[in-house]
């Protein structure tokens, strides 16, 4: 039994909080939980929860601004926040190691990945140079890495290779626990099986114990022994794996999936609307590197199509050709009945307003500088001329379109929450009055519950406005609840479209079956039955 296992970490009534002008706010409050050798618990919880704070404090670490109010993290018996920081820093990256979010901000991107994975073992002479990169080499194939890798920069690899990549370097000291903050939130479908299925036998076949911390509760539980569900910075229940799956106690536990069942109702008079935007034979390139390949297809008016497919598959690239960032080689967009010039310079004012694109990361999105008033006011001012006053009346009207109050208007953009960024970005592109939206990943960093609000939101507008809109993701559970057609994209290449319904269900392609074979499932053991059919394909070859 688990519980019959030693504790290597307990937290007991911690609280923290965070210096905001002067004011003491509350990040966690009263928290108690334990974790025990060779055990993964898993931290679940939407965004503000205090989910990463919590993550960082197990290894003795605040941000400049937080404070302990009260309580303790002791790891083997020791309290972290009694040592001094000296004494701290000799036990990060040692014996409690941590893979955050994002591979591509958490590398030097001037260095190879050798020389940053070998660093914390050599400087803390646990082991010579040598014998650090003959280590990284076995690492790396246990994570399904060839090793001539690790002498690329960052910027050499896939993302999902780069995931792979700060997990090995977290294991180069060998250490006791490891704690993963979303390691695989912005990744595909089928890039986070990989590296998920990686990471469940590393830590099988290193004894590792973990904190796995996610938004998504069928990630924790494919990797977790135990959950741990916060809000506003409490624990709102403590539960084994299965038990908070079959029987979770609390409404908002049970409300952490509800994104998954979110399905749009499938329209009846698709065949009736006229067609608004028209793609005939596009190639675009890089360089001398093709990324789209003769890409065909149609949307018409009031129609939600979602461009679907693993990292490098083209959906991004496809993006930027319609907007008129990347000039496409050959083929031609054609919009409202006219060709569109290649490249956005060539297009006029109309034209440019007609067409609005929402970017995945809102916080580079916005300018942090700006009030929400002023982010929402540029279109206005650029499109329309509009006097002031009737500027006033309809940015009130988009910020309740949106469902954002009133009294944030004078807030500068980077105080807000995700979600509520995401809402003003919406909001942005929406004051332009726009025909088509294209949305490009615009919930991957989101939470479950944050997503399905902000899911919610486009379809209402959808429905209200009769945008069109292009929905962008890797996400097949969002393509579902937003989406009248699917068009799935390998490589570049258009691989199967159809009626969301059609695509989701009965697909034709094995590329599409793959996708959805995919996505993680709501049950304990998903993922060792797909490292076992994995294996066994591999034995069979």
């Amino acid at each position: 039994m688990v519980s019959a296992l030693p504790v290597l970490l307990a937290v007991t009534d911690l609280s923290i909080a965070a210096n905001a002008d002067g004011r003491m706010d509350p990040i966690l409050q009263g928290i108690d939980l334990s974790l025990n050798t060779g055990e993964v618990l898993g931290i679940i919880g939407e965004s503000g929860a205090g989910k990463s704070t919590l993550g960082l404090a197990l290894m003795g670490y605040l941000a400049r601004n937080c404070v302990v109010t009260a309580g303790s993290v002791a790891f083997e018996g020791t309290d972290l926040f009694k040592l001094a920081e000296s004494r701290r820093r000799d036990l990060r990256g040692v014996r409690i190691a941590y893979v955050a979010q994002s591979a591509a901000a958490s590398f030097n991107p001037c260095r190879r990945l050798i020389d940053q994975h070998i660093e914390a073992a050599v400087q803390h002479g646990l082991l010579e140079p040598q014998k650090a990169r003959d280590e990284a080499a076995a690492i790396y194939g246990e994570l399904g890495l060839p090793a001539e890798l690790a002498l690329r920069f960052p910027h050499q690899v896939s993302g999902g290779q780069l995931q792979r990549a700060m997990i090995a370097m977290a294991m180069s000291c060998r250490p006791d626990v490891i704690i993963f903050d979303e390691p695989t939130t912005a990744l595909d479908v089928t890039t986070q099986i990989g590296v998920l299925s990686a990471l469940r036998q590393v830590i099988r076949n290193h004894r590792l114990s973990g904190v796995y911390i996610s938004h998504d509760l069928a990630l924790v539980a494919q990797m977790s022994d135990r959950i741990v569900v916060l809000r506003h910075g409490r624990v709102v229940e403590t539960a084994d794996t299965a038990t908070m799956l079959q029987a979770p106690k609390d409404d908002y536990t049970k409300s952490l999936w509800a994104v998954r069942a979110l399905a749009k109702p499938q329209r009846t008079d698709t065949g009736l609307a006229p067609e608004l935007l028209s793609i005939e034979a596009l190639d675009a390139h890089y360089g001398a590197f093709q990324v789209l390949h003769n890409i065909n297809f149609s949307l018409t008016k009031g129609q939600a199509m979602a461009i679907v497919g693993e990292s490098g598959s083209g959906k991004s690239s496809l993006a930027r050709a319609l907007i008129g960032i990347l000039s496409p080689t050959n083929g031609r967009v054609r919009f409202e009945g006219t060709v569109l010039p290649s490249s956005y310079k060539g297009r006029s004012a109309d034209q440019l307003r007609r067409i609005q694109f929402i970017y995945q990361m809102a916080d580079t999105a916005l300018n942090p500088r700006h009030s929400v008033k002023t982010t929402i006011e540029r279109p206005l001012k650029l499109f329309f001329k509009l006097p002031s006053a009737m500027r006033e009346e309809r940015i009130r009207s988009l910020m309740a379109a949106v469902e954002l109050d009133e009294r944030l208007l004078h807030r500068k953009t980077k105080s807000l929450s995700g979600g509520q960024k995401q809402r003003v970005a919406i909001a942005r592109a929406l004051a332009a009055e726009p025909s088509l939206l294209i949305c490009d990943e615009v919930t991957s960093a989101l939470d479950q519950i944050v997503a399905e609000e902000v899911l919610k939101l486009l379809l209402r507008l959808q429905s209200e406005m009769l945008l069109s809109i292009l929905f962008i993701t890797h996400d097949l559970s969002a393509a579902k609840a937003v989406s009248d057609r699917i068009m799935v994209m390998q490589k570049g290449k258009i691989v199967e479209v159809g009626e969301a319904q059609q695509v989701l269900t009965s697909p034709t392609e094995t590329y599409t079956r793959e996708l959805i074979a995919s996505i993680p499932q709501l049950r304990v053991g998903w993922l060792d039955e797909k490292i076992s059919a994995a294996r066994a394909k591999r034995q069979a070859i």
